[in-house]
């Protein structure tokens, strides 16, 4: 199967390959996943990232595995410091996710990320404390992943903060598209 320059990925013979790709991503777009805000911290830098591409991977150890973009400041946080939180969002309060998809501006006094009141887990990675539940983990492996690095981390804490019914966003129930 030939590569066709700007497109990722393998074309099957006989299809146009800007068509096959729009295709692919449609695709690859309608599995189910959760929109998610990442805490990462390393020594006094914090940050929080909108993120999809998460999933529990283990039952023994319980193990939750992120893909993050190498370029993104959550990567560098994750990679230094070792730890992470997945903070689970009501789907009430999905205008969060958008605030996180850039750097965030850190008021380490008044305990926010862009304004969102956060407290410092046991790990020390942030927790917004309007998020319905979280799970605190640290890193035991990272895996290489094409332009992402799959960090797997034991969970350490979790735990609800809202009424544990309390339905959580997912890429679905907004407008974003990421990933294909």
């Amino acid at each position: 199967m030939p590569v066709q320059q700007g497109i990722v990925g393998p074309i099957p013979e006989g299809q146009d390959a800007e068509e096959y790709d729009k295709l692919r991503r449609r695709v690859l777009w309608k599995m189910p996943s959760g929109l998610y805000v990442i805490g990462s911290r390393a020594g006094d830098r914090r940050n929080g990232m909108t993120a999809n591409w998460v999933t529990q991977v283990s039952f023994d150890p319980k193990l939750v595995a992120v893909s993050v973009e190498k370029t993104a400041l959550t990567h560098a946080l994750i990679e230094e410091g070792r730890v992470f939180t997945v903070n689970l969002v009501d789907r009430e309060d999905r205008p969060i996710v958008r605030k996180f998809t850039k750097p965030v501006e850190v008021d380490a006094e008044a305990g926010t990320l862009n304004g969102f009141p956060f407290h410092d887990g046991v790990t020390g990675a942030p927790v917004l404390d309007q998020a319905v539940a979280f799970v605190e983990c640290e890193v035991r492996q990272a895996v290489d992943v094409g332009n992402h690095t799959l960090f797997v981390g034991e969970v350490v804490q979790a735990g609800f903060q809202r009424d544990e019914e309390t339905p959580v966003l997912r890429m679905e129930d907004t407008l974003m598209n990421y990933g294909g």
